[in-house]
């Protein structure tokens, strides 16, 4: 798939403003899993930009990060 697909795909699932509670991410500095976050923006290569409830702001990796909308 694309990249522009790939996007397109990703901002009808995760849309700005979607709730989105985080599965699992391989990341030190990640949230903990079932913290809820508001989706900000989908880049140019699917990163999932997220707002969490704790303050945090680390994208969301598509494919190696799991999320779900809420």
């Amino acid at each position: 798939m694309s990249n522009e697909k790939l996007v397109e795909r990703l901002e009808r699932m995760y849309p700005e403003g979607a709730r989105v509670k985080l599965i699992h991410m391989d990341d030190v500095q990640s949230p903990p899993p079932g913290t809820l976050g508001t989706v900000d923006l989908i880049d140019d290569v699917g990163t999932i930009h997220v707002t969490w409830d704790n303050g945090s702001t680390l994208g969301v990796a598509y494919g190696e990060n799991k999320i779900i909308r809420i």
